[in-house]
């Protein structure tokens, strides 16, 4: 081989080289800014609004206020329904119309019968 076509591979293949690091350094810098990017956006999602604080803490406030009246009125309702059928066991009739005379007819209706 003649020392001129050697040299001049050589010298092609440096700058096809050159170019490669040329485009990866391009390449790398561009991740690095999308990076930084990522990395702002990660840390204002990260940075809790005061007023979003103050809602959560509302809601779960509601929340316990609301399981608390749930509790308390499962358990007057399962205390009233027992109390209920007990009354029937006994004889009672707790829901019952009370009961008039035959002599005894409301007003408006002593024509009727």
């Amino acid at each position: 081989m003649a020392p001129e076509s050697v040299s001049f591979r050589i010298t092609r293949t440096a700058e096809d080289l050159a170019q490669t690091v040329s485009a990866l350094s391009h390449r790398l810098v561009k991740l690095e800014q999308r990076l930084g990017t990522l990395e702002l956006a990660l840390d204002h999602r990260q940075e809790s609004d005061p007023g979003e604080l103050a809602a959560l803490a509302n809601v779960e406030g509601l929340l316990r206020d609301c399981r608390m009246l749930l509790d308390d009125s499962s358990e007057a309702s399962g205390s009233s329904i027992q109390d209920s059928v007990e009354d029937s066991m006994q004889g009672s009739e707790p829901f019952s119309m009370p009961q008039t005379a035959a002599s005894e007819k409301p007003e408006g209706f002593a024509n009727a019968a």
